[in-house]
């Protein structure tokens, strides 16, 4: 019923406790209105989570000696120069800063290619020359000062193993990560052959088929989304990494495993994944968003317990929401990062948060975490119709819903491992002179703006 709700004809979920697989499954369809079921076997893009598997194979090869993260990754590069960073930074960039996102690199993501139109190399997509859709890659901040999420900078992972090893990056991948982990299904392949057997075709908002006559785009960005691969494979990765971490002698040395699964500020990625909670609920997840497919996993560091949701529609995201929430609450997950609301009295209180408020300049990037760049909003509007609260930024709207009389959250913020909140802080004079935005682990003040008469 709710894949129907959200037009997502297929999705594939394995879930995982004590460290093994513990169920895996098809739901649905791989194309829309035929008799072709998806398993746990069919192949899904799984765009962003490519990162993870990328990060995992470029630990391996440093395990293996072959590469180093710390070092000038100029060493390697043989058909790219890394730029000057702003203001003639020329501090070295190395694999750790790109895997954590914190090289200072631009350019999020990349847009999906049609079936049949050109597709770049990897150096075009570097220089941002034609096909490539996206900009050059550039140096936008000092050299580990900011947390940036740059699919950018796996292009530059993904040169970095090529140059280094002289194969291309998908013989690389299975080599030393696909074949040792046992994930037969899976490759990065920026365009699967039509006749791919057990393949999700995409799918929009609606349900409908897209990237016809063949039925799926390409995704020439290997290392950030160029992945495909299926429920039960992606679960393996899962646990072979969140093995490595508890105990020597898994697929990963355990100090490298620990250090990938340490955050690396000012931002909440280790090496690879994002990494948030703690103790008994200190998890590592990753999200993938191309247009018609959307994934996500996350594994456990202190239990083994996990989950893997692989769709092909363009709401697969909001229906993988909705079947995290479901299995943390069927197996009672600690540190569930929702939060409870509650029905609260409107009172007189509410209409002195409404208002404009400015972002404080100069505020500590450690401590604005994902924030920094995740809620980028300069300022911020409070608007009070209907006796309720809306937030206004950057041109969005969103729904305000209380926690407590000055508290409230944003629903429908995406906030990862984390919901978005919003605290109005009264004074003693019981003037709001600021206003305090938390989640995922980050907090930003922003200042109340005063209107001259």
């Amino acid at each position: 019923d709710r894949m129907a709700r959200g037009g997502v004809p297929g999705a594939a979920i394995a879930i995982l406790r004590g460290g093994r697989i513990d169920s895996v499954g098809g739901y649905g369809v791989r194309i829309a209105g035929q008799v072709a079921p998806a398993g746990p076997d069919t192949l899904f893009s799984v765009g962003s989570v490519s990162k993870v598997a990328t990060s995992a194979l470029c630990l391996k090869l440093v395990s293996l000696g072959l590469l180093d993260l710390d070092r000038d990754i100029g060493r390697w590069l043989k058909r790219w120069r890394v730029p000057a960073g702003p203001a003639g930074d020329s501090a070295a960039i190395t694999l750790r800063m790109l895997l954590s996102h914190t090289a200072g690199f631009n350019v999020h993501g990349f847009q999906d290619i049609a079936p049949g139109a050109p597709m770049p190399t990897l150096a075009q997509t570097l220089d941002g020359a034609g096909p490539a859709l996206n900009k050059p890659l550039a140096r936008i901040d000092k050299a580990g000062e900011r947390s940036r999420y740059s699919g950018g900078g796996y292009m530059i992972v993904q040169a970095v193993i090529e140059d280094m090893l002289g194969v291309p990056f998908a013989a690389a991948a299975s080599r030393y990560l696909f074949a040792p982990l046992g994930m037969k299904r899976s490759r990065f392949d920026a365009s699967p052959a039509d006749d791919t057997a057990d393949i999700a075709h995409a799918h929009d908002g609606s349900g409908k088929t897209v990237a016809l006559p063949r039925g799926w785009q390409s995704f020439p960005e290997l290392a950030p989304s160029g992945l495909w691969t299926s429920a039960n494979d992606l679960a393996r990765l899962v646990l072979a990494l969140g093995a490595s971490y508890r105990a020597p002698g898994g697929f990963l040395p355990q100090d490298l495993a620990v250090d990938m699964m340490t955050a690396v500020s000012p931002g909440p990625f280790g090496l690879g994944p994002r990494v948030a909670g703690e103790g008994a609920a200190h998890i590592f997840h990753h999200a993938g968003a191309n247009d018609s497919y959307k994934a996500y996993i996350e594994g456990n560091l202190a239990t083994g317990d996990g989950l893997v949701v692989v769709t092909n529609g363009a709401n697969g995201d909001v229906l993988g929401d909705e079947i995290r929430n479901a299995v943390s609450d069927a197996f009672a997950w600690p540190g569930d990062w929702s939060v409870r609301t509650a029905p609260i009295a409107t009172t007189s209180i509410r209409s002195s948060f409404v208002g404009s408020y400015q972002r404080r300049p100069d505020q500590s990037l450690q401590l604005a975490g994902i924030l920094d760049t995740g809620f980028s909003a300069e300022q911020v509007d409070i608007v009070g119709p209907a006796g309720g609260l809306e937030m206004r930024a950057k041109g969005k709207a969103r729904t305000l819903v209380p926690v407590t009389s000055n508290r409230f959250v944003a629903p429908d913020a995406y906030i990862p491992a984390g919901t978005l909140q919003l605290r109005f802080d009264r004074a003693a004079d019981r003037s709001v002179q600021t206003l305090t935005v938390i989640g995922g682990g980050g907090v930003l003040l922003f200042d109340r703006i005063v209107r001259k008469p």
